[in-house]
């Protein structure tokens, strides 16, 4: 029997995976770089891109290359036949056990719940909890804190609402539900390359110029936790709002 290309479950099949898990595979070196959930034949239109919104993402870039060199993306459905809630845990744990891959943001739950050395641990419970003074911007930096300087994994690339954010006295960027930066936004723009030169424009999404905040912001936020009304199990949104 020859090796068909399937793009989509039949319906009765799509009926009774229910909800499933999956991982998008490069068949060029064999690397997972998309981990997902859904139903039906989502697995499918995600491996088209058609899900994107952001036409300059890794995943779109990487689903590009593939097409390019004249390969289909692979993929596997990881766990199928879950409910919604457990969906949301099988990612999580599965994009903590795959570091380096597309996903914008961290699965849910992770940026609280997620891989964490035991000292973190220890570092995250005993802190002291923030008491916000001010109205505060919250931004989880969690993944893109690695790749650049913490002011510049802070202020580029946010798809929020510009009035709101100008609204804001300070900026606080951070790990795992704890406060490790402290920002002043003098204004918000929009993430092109003509407002913020060297980085690519994405669409949608905005950015702001500022500075650290002065010391006496910096004592009140800085190394405390986030209050727990703050860090839902489950809530993937990194911006957040204290007002």
């Amino acid at each position: 029997m020859p090796n068909l290309q399937i793009d989509s479950f039949p319906p009765e099949v799509a009926e009774q995976l229910q909800y499933y898990v999956y991982r998008l595979i490069d068949p060029r070196n064999g690397e997972t770089f998309y981990i997902g959930k859904g139903k039906g034949n989502r697995v499918f239109a995600h491996a088209c891109g058609d899900f994107e919104r952001d036409s300059l993402s890794e995943k779109i870039t990487r689903i590009r290359s593939i097409n390019l060199a004249g390969f289909d993306v692979a993929h596997v459905i990881h766990r199928h036949g879950l409910s919604e809630k457990s969906a949301f845990e099988v990612e999580a744990a599965l994009i903590d056990a795959y570091p380096g891959i597309t996903n914008i943001v961290d699965g849910h739950g992770n940026s609280d719940f997620g891989a964490m050395h035991s000292s973190e641990i220890i570092k995250r419970y005993s802190a002291e909890t923030a008491r916000f003074q001010h109205k505060a911007l919250l931004i989880s930096v969690n993944r893109s804190a690695l790749e650049s300087s913490l002011y510049e994994a802070t202020r580029y690339a946010w798809r929020l609402s510009k009035q709101k954010a100008s609204q804001a006295e300070v900026v606080l960027a951070t790990v795992q539900g704890l406060i490790v930066g402290v920002f002043v936004a003098k204004e918000w723009l929009e993430a092109i390359p003509e407002n913020f030169p060297g980085k690519e424009g994405v669409e949608g999404r905005y950015g702001f110029v500022g500075h650290e905040a002065q010391l006496e912001l910096q004592k009140l936020y800085k190394g405390k936790r986030t209050p727990d009304e703050f860090r839902k199990r489950g809530a993937s949104n990194p911006i957040k709002y204290t007002w």
